[in-house]
């Protein structure tokens, strides 16, 4: 069991809402908990985390992973023959 401190204008609206549905207070209470936490789990999944970020700097190539290992040995290559 917790306990709760509410202002005065919270407490009033909390009365007012749960007469309306004609639930609890703690009803009321306790499901405004549960979509909070089902919330905060969802903003710290990591893609929703990184959904904003991709795409956002696309490369013009489109094959990138799929020629990369070419792309290593000719970076490698060229560096040795600079010297």
């Amino acid at each position: 069991m917790r306990s709760i401190r509410l202002n005065k204008e919270l407490e009033e609206e909390l009365a007012r809402l749960a007469s309306q549905k004609e639930v609890s207070r703690s009803e009321i209470i306790k499901e405004a908990i549960q979509q909070y936490i089902v919330n905060e789990s969802q903003l710290n999944n990591p893609y929703v985390l990184g959904e904003m970020y991709f795409g956002r700097y696309a490369s013009t190539e489109s094959d990138l992973s799929v020629t990369y290992k070419s792309r290593l040995k000719d970076k490698i290559r060229n560096k040795r023959t600079k010297y």
